[in-house]
């Protein structure tokens, strides 16, 4: 592993790629030389094999969760978004990791799926408010009450698809006239 990552520091990719595999072929349930290989793949553009490698590092080992957010960010990569967004919200699931859930909801939201990008900055605030995050709970109201907004009537919370009897006679009320 360290002579892997020393040549992956001199910028000895195929080298450091033959020393993460020669560690795998010694200890395929190795986290590190998993991980570090996926990187490696990502960084030096072979973002197919990246997928590759952290599919069969959670074939290998299902418990490496990083391995998760790793081949999310490759899926992603390579265009296969929906793919993508499952890993990183399993991921993010696990433990909770707000970095994972932000980056979640921008990709919401360069895909165009703002009530998912809502429902993402949701959960960001709730965490936010428990954490006592001030300058992060101001951020995650600012971008609920911005995506409110844009979602509009899409927004279950905000507009329920069945409103209760009550509200329903109010408006036929209000539609004749009183």
């Amino acid at each position: 592993m360290l002579q892997a990552r020393a040549h992956e520091a001199a910028h000895e990719e195929d080298l450091a790629v033959r020393r993460y595999s020669e560690a795998l072929t010694i200890d395929p349930t190795n986290a590190e030389a998993w991980l570090g290989l996926g990187a490696l793949r990502i960084k030096i553009g072979d973002i197919l094999e990246a997928d590759r490698v952290y599919t069969a590092a959670l074939e290998r080992v299902p418990s490496l969760q990083r391995a998760l957010e790793g081949r999310a960010r490759a899926r992603w990569a390579l265009g296969h978004h929906v793919e993508a967004e499952e890993d990183l919200a399993t991921y993010a699931n696990l433990g909770d990791n707000m970095g994972a859930l932000r980056e979640l909801a921008d990709w919401f939201g360069a895909d165009g799926r703002a009530p998912a990008q809502l429902a993402t900055w949701r959960r960001l605030l709730v965490a936010a408010t428990r954490l006592g995050d001030r300058g992060f709970e101001t951020e995650a109201r600012r971008m609920v009450r911005a995506l409110v907004i844009v979602v509009d009537g899409a927004d279950p919370a905000s507009s329920p698809i069945d409103p209760d009897p009550t509200r329903r006679a109010m408006a036929h009320v209000a539609r004749r006239g009183g």
